[in-house]
């Protein structure tokens, strides 16, 4: 294991942050790197804002014990670096392609801070077949001895936010892609001990395992939102169909949690990456394009079934919102299921009131049209309501007594986008229920319904 390794983390978002930390906590000397002057004070200071499990205490735990830092500085956190970590976003462009421009400017602030040294240089962002090459071509300007090639590795994340923390200490594979097999296990070194199968590969396999992984897990949520949608059709309950199916090895239960589709920073972005990189090659990707239809599907499908249930329009209908961010756990709006289906009913007319544990205290996080909309518990969101809306899979929802909700709200709609509430007890209480792939309640017209 490299023993006190000196490191550098570029970025200091969930990825850089948690990979920051948690190489601190490994025992190395660890600078983060951030252009935000605000957030490398508040980082410095102990304080996190990320909704992400552990993530606070092991941060100030690590700078209190002196093992990790944070800087807008390259010169001071490169000058003694054995190993640079690249963690810097890279967002979807129009055209389905991955935006490199933070990782080259990242690059060229890192070459021009080199003075003449080679540390390796390890991809963390999530990028393109070929961005190792790209990274390789920037650096070799800035290597004084022209004849030494620049130290590229491939380490793509498998991070998942909400549990990046217990992720980070328990791996379950961790790959690593380089031109030179001793660069590769330097970079496993830092890992060791962790557990973990380890891969050996070349930059580019590397980078493809990372898209691969994510687009097949995409592909597992759009199969089951479609299953789910043909169960509604025939009859049939998904819940049993998925408990039926996944008892069997070679498919089992992840990813097959029928809702309004997947969203986030990996998935959708890394989905239109392998489509736009099969574009480049001359390859059809039918299958990811059909992965993007039914994730845009869902959404769509949520607001018909509104619009249904509440006598065919949803103009002036007052819908409660439960959620706005994209999963559970984290307090991440970014290509947010709930935020799109909220953005459609509001265009047809629906007036909108919200609620979600992360966005009440934080609402940037949401456009500015939509923070007059917010309420601060989810009660209130609910008061009033002709319909419920569930959008977001928070844990806290499922305390809140059905009895104290349907005595809030004007009307018994309730659509539960993310299954999470049972529907015998939804019904039990009033409610006329709809989930997502699951036997509605049949339409009788009563009191308040629409």
């Amino acid at each position: 294991m490299a023993e006190h390794a000196h490191v550098a983390v570029i970025g200091c978002g969930h990825v850089g942050l948690v990979m920051a930390a948690g190489l601190a906590e490994l025992g190395h000397d660890v600078h983060g790197v951030d252009r935000s002057a605000a957030l490398v004070e508040a980082l410095q200071g102990g304080h996190v804002q990320l909704h992400e499990p552990g993530l606070p205490e092991l941060v100030a735990k690590g700078v209190a014990s002196g093992n990790l830092c944070f800087t807008t500085s390259y010169p001071k956190a490169v000058a003694e670096a054995e190993f640079i970590f690249l963690a810097v976003d890279t967002p979807q462009t129009l055209g389905g392609a991955a935006d490199l421009r933070n990782i080259r400017s990242a690059t060229h602030s890192i070459a021009a801070a080199l003075n003449g040294t080679t540390p390796i240089l390890i991809n963390k962002s999530t990028s393109p077949i070929g961005t190792g090459e790209t990274i390789e071509t920037i650096l070799e300007g800035a290597l004084e001895e022209k004849h030494r090639r620049p130290r590229i590795v491939s380490n793509p994340e498998f991070l998942r936010q909400g549990h990046a923390v217990e992720d980070f200490f328990h791996p379950e594979r961790v790959v690593v892609g380089a031109r030179d097999e001793a660069d590769a296990r330097a970079v496993a070194g830092l890992y060791e001990g962790l557990g973990g199968a380890v891969i050996l590969t070349d930059l580019r396999t590397a980078e493809m395992i990372k898209y691969v992984a994510n687009s097949f897990l995409a592909t597992r949520v759009s199969f089951i939102n479609e299953v789910a949608r043909l169960c509604e059709a025939i009859g049939v309950d998904v819940d049993r169909v998925v408990e039926g199916i996944s008892y069997d090895p070679r498919v089992g239960a992840h990813f097959f949690h029928p809702g309004i589709g997947f969203g986030g920073s990996c998935l959708p972005k890394d989905v239109a990456a392998l489509r736009y990189i099969g574009e480049t090659f001359g390859v059809a990707t039918p299958v990811l394009s059909a992965v993007q239809e039914v994730n845009t599907i869902q959404r769509t499908q949520a607001v018909r079934k509104l619009r249904a249930r509440l006598g065919g329009s949803l103009e002036g209908k007052r819908i409660g919102v439960w959620g706005l961010t994209f999963k559970g756990g984290t307090e991440d709006t970014r290509e947010s299921p709930a935020m799109d289906v909220v953005s459609l009913l509001r265009n047809e007319g629906a007036l909108i009131q919200a609620y979600d544990p992360e966005v009440i205290g934080h609402p940037e996080r949401v456009p500015e049209a939509l923070r007059t909309h917010l309420r601060d518990t989810a009660l209130l969101a609910a008061g009033g309501a002709d319909a419920l809306a569930i959008l977001t899979d928070w844990p806290e929802f499922r305390e809140v007594p059905l009895a104290d909700l349907r005595s809030v709200m004007r009307g018994i709609v309730l659509f539960d986008g993310r299954n999470l509430l049972s529907r015998h007890a939804a019904e039990a209480a009033g409610f006329a229920y709809m989930g997502v792939g699951r036997m509605p309640t049949p339409h009788r017209r009563r009191s308040g319904d629409g």
